[in-house]
């Protein structure tokens, strides 16, 4: 093993003129081009190199013998090879042999900055680690969520501790800022001193900690003190010294530090912390920005594919055959109430599942789950949603306001309890679909005939089930056993099959009777030509059934149903040949 004080690579030589004999060494003189004087130390196997003054004692220790050479000038003679001027015996290759160059790797370099303090909430994660933590709390153990408001009255220190100690935080799948953490490792890699310093509680910033492997030491809040702006501010000046470390952060509170360091380093800053970072001309040596367009999140986190569902709404006044300007005007509030209830509800849902969903190969980009949105920003946009959707119901029959409340209550209970619940959990799905077609009937004055409601029922049934068969094959196909807490493990899946492909048979049943019936003679002057729509649900559903096996569908057929060409077609001769028959 070779160590060198230097940083650039060194080709050594020097040469023996003195005979090595066991028992009678000589003072040896040593010579190198271009750099200070050395001393070698050499056992059979290894050598170590070292620094010297410009006069220096010179040693050679080989086979446990030692010789000394007098302090003598330093001078940089030619340079020559490793090469023995007499028999060294068995310590060493015969007289006269070339011996190989001494190749001197660089050592890790040790970095002069000034150790470098890193905030954790909104800096090294995008997201609030209580936030979360209590999200994990409310959905794991909803029972403590009543003794909430009495350890906010501790203290902020005391209620973060009594959080930390209820609920354990995945912090192997928090969204890291990725960019700032590259940095963090090549600064480590260098040898800076590296501290978190959080207002977080202790437990979750030293796990964090552990997990990164980077860090010299942890600061945090320790149930008395919540370590935040001035406090924080108090112990990194006791510790290093005023003005004696840099610091990364992202928000108002991180202000002294930053205009305290040597270096302020930011990142995803708020605008509150850049006004105040502009205002004391403040110029930043690093940014790290990790983080979508705000309205792309939103945009992500409402979900307005997913509306597509509520044109159930309208299909009650449509197959009535009774149209008119006022109902499809009634239909098409209903619609809007409808789909705004149901991005608060996909929200609620989203934040309730939001350390499951970052276990998940594709749900860990949803907003909540990557930092991108913030959870408090969740709930105001929760709020707003249903402020606008019973403000629209208000317009309408108060049976509409009863089924979107009860639909709200459900997708309540369904996030909270009832999707951890195999087989409960994909009759609620049906369900859901089934209750946008009577809240459509109820905007429009329009009865659901049975007919309707059965179908609907084997239908979306079928495609609640497909839902949890396509996440179990692609779970299969990853060999990654379930996280998700739905309740199913991998070796459900055929029984899974069994029971979806006899709902959606169930569905074409249905229709066939529907349309074989009295009923449809008074609708449709044509009736027989509905027959053909048969065989259009047919090869839809078991096409649906069939990709699923395969693993080619994705984990939402509703998704799949809006984009799939195939789909759409088949979609578009169901709509001809209703027309046709009309």
């Amino acid at each position: 093993m070779i160590v060198m004080p230097w940083p650039i690579p060194l080709k050594l030589h020097a040469t023996f003129p003195a005979l090595l004999t066991e028992g009678n060494i000589s003072s040896i003189p040593l010579s190198s081009t271009r750099f200070l004087p050395i001393a070698i130390i050499a056992w059979p196997d290894a050598v170590a190199v070292s620094r010297l003054p410009q006069t220096a004692s010179v040693y050679l220790i080989c086979s446990g013998l030692l010789a000394h050479k007098s302090s003598t000038p330093w001078t940089a003679p030619s340079p020559a090879r490793l090469i023995p001027t007499a028999n060294s015996g068995t310590h060493g290759p015969p007289r006269g042999e070339r011996l190989p160059e001494i190749q001197i790797q660089p050592p890790v370099a040790t970095s002069a900055q000034a150790p470098l303090c890193v905030d954790l909430d909104g800096t090294l994660v995008k997201s609030d680690t209580l936030i979360d933590s209590l999200l994990v709390l409310l959905r794991t153990r909803p029972e403590r969520a009543f003794a909430l408001p009495l350890r906010v009255l501790r203290g902020k220190a005391a209620f973060k501790a009594y959080v930390s100690e209820t609920v354990s935080l995945d912090v192997a799948h928090l969204p890291y800022n990725k960019p700032l953490l590259k940095f963090l490792h090549q600064e480590r890699v260098q040898g800076r001193q590296i501290y978190l310093a959080t207002g977080a509680d202790l437990r979750i910033a030293r796990r964090v900690a552990d997990h990164l492997g980077i860090f010299a030491g942890v600061l945090g809040s320790d149930g008395a003190t919540n370590l935040t702006g001035k406090k924080k501010l108090d112990r990194l000046r006791a510790q290093l010294g005023a003005g004696g470390f840099d610091y990364v952060g992202n928000d108002t509170p991180d202000l002294p530090l930053l205009a305290e360091a040597n270096q302020a380093l930011i990142a995803n800053p708020t605008a509150g912390l850049s006004m105040g970072l502009k205002s004391r001309r403040i110029k930043p040596a690093h940014v790290f920005l990790e983080r979508s367009h705000p309205l792309t999140s939103l945009l992500k986190a409402l979900r307005p594919h997913q509306w597509a569902k509520n044109l159930l709404i309208f299909l009650p006044l449509l197959l009535s055959h009774d149209i008119t300007a006022r109902g499809l005007a009634m239909a098409l509030l209903a619609f809007c109430s409808f789909s705004l209830a149901a991005s608060a509800a996909y929200i609620v849902n989203d934040l309730l599942d939001i350390e499951a969903d970052r276990r998940h190969p594709r749900k860990r980009l949803r907003p909540f789950a990557s930092g991108d949105l913030s959870a408090f920003t969740g709930l105001c946009i929760v709020v707003a949603c249903q402020g606008l959707a019973l403000s629209g119901a208000r317009f309408l029959p108060a049976a509409f306001l009863g089924w979107l409340l009860f639909y709200l209550a459900t997708t309540l209970a369904y996030s909270s309890y009832l999707k951890r619940l195999a087989l409960v959990d994909v009759l609620v799905l049906s369900g859901m679909y089934t209750l946008r077609l009577l809240a459509g009937g109820a905007a429009t004055h329009t009865p659901i005939s049975h007919w309707l409601a059965g179908l609907a029922i084997f239908l979306f049934l079928s495609l609640a089930f497909v839902k949890r068969f396509a996440e179990l094959e692609n779970l299969r196909a990853s060999g990654a056993p379930p996280k998700n807490g739905r309740g199913y493990v991998v070796a459900d899946i055929q029984q899974l099959r069994s029971f979806g492909t006899a709902s959606a048979y169930a569905a074409v049943l249905v229709f066939a009777l529907y349309i074989s019936g009295q009923d449809v003679i008074k609708l449709y002057r044509n009736p027989g030509r509905l027959w053909l729509i048969t065989p259009l649900m047919i090869l839809w559903l078991s096409r649906v059934w069939l990709l699923a096996s395969r693993g080619e569908l994705d984990e939402d057929p509703v998704i799949f149903a809006i984009t799939d060409k195939m789909s759409l077609l088949i979609g578009a001769g169901v709509a001809l040949v209703a027309w046709l028959a009309l």
